[in-house]
């Protein structure tokens, strides 16, 4: 049976984060173009852009815990808020209902709030 590793590797989550930030960037750039309102291209192009500077964050968090360990709250906190800012606007851009930006700023406390434990855990 395989061990469940302690500790979250929030370089790679980053990484592939990013990773994905950049081809639904692409995608929204060049293939949504023509079937999406220009409000709803600039929901799109809001997620992929907070998605991006989050990925960074997330996977600079999993380089300061390589160097200072301590808890991953800040790294959950990242993820999980961009998760949820990033994917509600994704999500109505292709037609989820428009109540579905109530979970925006959801996501966006919780990217705040990850920033904030960031720096907290960089002291």
């Amino acid at each position: 049976m395989a061990m469940v590793p302690t500790m979250v590797n929030f370089v790679f989550v980053g990484g592939l984060s990013a990773a994905l930030a950049v081809a639904l960037g692409a995608f929204g750039a060049h293939g949504l173009q023509r079937i999406a309102s220009p409000e709803k291209l600039a929901w799109w192009e809001t997620a992929a852009r907070y998605h991006l500077a989050m990925a960074l964050a997330t996977a600079l968090f999993g380089l300061l815990r390589l160097h200072k360990p301590g808890g991953p709250a800040a790294g959950y906190a990242l993820t999980l808020g961009t998760a949820l800012f990033s994917g509600s606007l994704y999500a109505m851009t292709l037609g989820a209902p428009r109540w579905f930006g109530a979970v925006t700023p959801v996501g966006g406390i919780g990217m705040l709030a990850g920033l904030v434990l960031f720096a907290l855990a960089s002291r």
